[in-house]
């Protein structure tokens, strides 16, 4: 320790102990092993529940034969995360992609792809191996990590994202639809399925179904409605927000119009104003999130400002001379993309594009 490293005083090791203890309370678990027989036909009989807040089935599949595989080989399989439900099930904290892919090769149609050790087996369905093969690979044991049902909801959720940590941010949409289950959750579900959306803001199959949609409309009305709270951690920051308008949904009813009108208003705007959407080009396949915030957000509060702004045609706007310009390009780069100050630079550039047509 040097002169100027800080002194913990007794008092803040003491509390933090503490701390470390009431948080240790939550976590109640046991560790056991199933065998794959099991994990695939409790599957199957929907003895295991896959929460809303995990994605759909995506593995593709090429990472689902890639994965059999691993299995055929004997190569070490990732713990499965379950959360003993009150009636007896168990809730797939992590793992349901591993769990419905065997269930879906021991008890569906699933016929491997091309694979790279084991090739002589490539095209094989599970039928098609030998009986005592067969057997192997249903006696095969994978160790499962069980919380127990003492646990509450946000320590299997805090788990989940733990897991998770690194992966994209579709996850974290994931997770606020399950542990944020509200009136403002719901109308943000019910927009991300609006076609003009996926119109404006192409995206591809994967991310559609990692909640990407979910993740573009929510942070719309977060950063929308100010940056005051903001401390550059967009999902700590959206997950805040979120809660809170939930409750603000129950209290007043209305606000779930208020802010339909306001996000489709946006969209039909974008729409009239923006050529090429949120997307670089006209044929894009994906919408840059930079982008997406600066075009919807900077449009929204454009026209908060000057609300005849949505009866002005394309031409008006001319947003082409400066949409695909260097100074718009840096402003939504890559780096430093969740700061506050790019954040807010990028949607007032565009504000001010508008506002000066």
């Amino acid at each position: 320790m040097t002169n100027d490293d800080p002194v913990i005083a007794p008092a803040s090791q003491d509390a933090a102990e503490q701390q470390i203890i009431e948080q240790s309370k939550r976590i109640d678990f046991y560790i056991t092993e199933y065998s794959v027989e099991i994990l695939a036909s409790k599957m199957r009989d929907g003895e295991y529940v896959v929460p809303s807040y995990q994605r759909e089935y995506t593995w593709e599949h090429e990472r689902k034969s890639k994965f059999i595989e691993s299995v055929l080989m004997g190569l070490p399989i990732p713990f499965v995360f379950f959360w003993e439900m009150p009636d007896g099930k168990l809730e797939v904290v992590d793992g349901s992609q591993r769990l419905r892919t065997l269930e879906e090769f021991l008890y569906g149609n699933l016929r491997l792809g091309e694979l790279e050790q084991l090739s002589l087996t490539s095209g094989f369905r599970f039928a098609d191996l030998p009986e005592s093969r067969q057997r192997k690979i249903r006696n095969r044991s994978i160790r499962g990590i069980v919380l127990n049902e003492h646990a509450d909801d946000i320590a299997r959720l805090d788990m989940f994202e733990r897991i998770n940590t690194g992966s994209k941010i579709a996850n974290t949409a994931e997770v606020r639809r399950g542990a944020l289950a509200g009136p403002f959750l719901s109308l943000v579900v019910e927009l991300s399925n609006d076609p003009l959306l996926a119109k404006l803001a192409p995206m591809s199959e994967k991310l559609r179904l990692e909640r990407g949609y979910d993740e573009l409309v929510t942070r719309f009305f977060a950063y929308g409605d100010g940056l005051t709270e903001y401390r550059d951690r967009p999902s700590d920051f959206i997950f805040e927000y979120a809660k809170k308008m939930n409750q603000a949904f129950r209290e007043d009813a209305s606000l779930a119009s208020t802010y339909r009108d306001r996000f489709q208003n946006m969209l039909k705007f974008v729409e009239q104003a923006f050529p090429n959407g949120f997307r670089k080009t006209a044929r894009a396949k994906s919408t840059p999130r930079a982008r997406y915030e600066s075009i919807a957000i900077g449009s929204y509060w454009a026209m908060r400002e000057r609300p005849e702004l949505m009866n002005f045609d394309q031409a008006q706007f001319e947003v082409m001379s400066w949409v695909n310009g260097p100074e718009f390009t840096s402003v939504t780069g890559s780096d430093g993309a969740n700061a506050r100050a790019r954040l807010e630079g990028r949607i007032n550039f565009v504000r001010v594009k508008l506002v000066s047509v």
